[in-house]
C-alpha cells in the first residue's frame, strides 16, 4: 500500500504502541484508518464488516506492534497484511457459520423424515408431509433456503436473521416472502 505519510512517522508510533502507549495507537488509527478501510472494504465488500474488519486489525496492530521490525517490511505494508488477514478470516468465519447452519437444518429434516409418532397412520402422514416439505425445500436457492428454515425452525425474526446472516433486512424479507410462495405452490401439488 503506498502512502503519503512518511515512514518514519510510522515506524515511531508502532514503537511507541509496543511500549504500549495508548496516544500511539489513536494517532496510527487517525492517520491511517481511512486508507486501511479502504482495503477491507475491499476485501469483505460489505461497509459493516469491513468496519468491524478494521477494528479487529487495529487490536492486532496493538498486540503485534512489539514484533513488527521496519527492516523486513514498510509500516503500511505490514498493517495492511494484518488488515487483509483479519479481512480473509472473517470471510472464512462466515463460510463455517453458514455451513454450520445448512448441517443443523439438516440433521433437523434427517429427525423429522424418521418420525417417532405412535401411531403409524399419523408417523406415515407426517414423513409424506415432511418429505414434501423436503423436496419443496430443495426447489428453493441455498441462500433462500437457508433463511426460510431459519426463520420457522429457529423462530428468528426477520431482524434477527439479518444480524445473524450479515444480510440487508430487506433482502431477507424478499427471501422469506418469495421462498414462502414457492413453498406454497409446491406443496399443493403434494395435497
Amino acid at each position: 500500500m503506498r502512502s503519503t505519510i512518511p515512514d518514519e512517522e510510522l515506524i515511531t508510533l508502532l514503537d511507541r504502541i509496543a511500549a504500549r502507549d495508548q496516544a500511539a495507537l489513536k494517532a496510527l488509527y487517525d492517520r491511517c484508518a481511512s486508507k486501511l478501510y479502504g482495503l477491507a472494504l475491499r476485501v469483505v465488500s460489505q461497509r459493516d464488516a469491513a468496519e468491524d474488519v478494521l477494528q479487529e486489525a487495529f487490536i492486532s496492530i496493538w498486540r503485534g506492534a512489539p514484533d513488527y521490525r521496519a527492516t523486513l517490511s514498510p509500516p503500511m505494508a505490514w498493517m495492511g497484511m494484518v488488515v487483509r488477514s483479519r479481512g480473509l478470516d472473517f470471510l472464512r468465519r462466515r463460510t463455517a457459520d453458514r455451513a454450520q447452519l445448512t448441517q443443523e437444518f439438516d440433521e433437523l429434516m434427517a429427525d423429522t423424515l424418521e418420525g417417532n409418532a405412535a401411531d403409524p397412520m399419523d408417523a406415515t402422514q407426517a414423513s409424506q408431509q415432511a418429505l414434501a416439505l423436503h423436496r419443496c425445500l430443495t426447489q428453493l436457492e441455498s441462500k433462500q433456503r437457508e433463511v426460510v428454515s431459519l426463520a420457522y425452525l429457529r423462530d428468528l425474526s426477520h431482524g434477527e436473521l439479518a444480524a445473524q446472516l450479515r444480510l440487508p433486512l430487506g433482502t431477507v424479507k424478499t427471501w422469506i416472502r418469495r421462498g414462502l410462495a414457492q413453498l406454497r405452490a409446491c406443496m399443493a401439488g403434494f395435497a
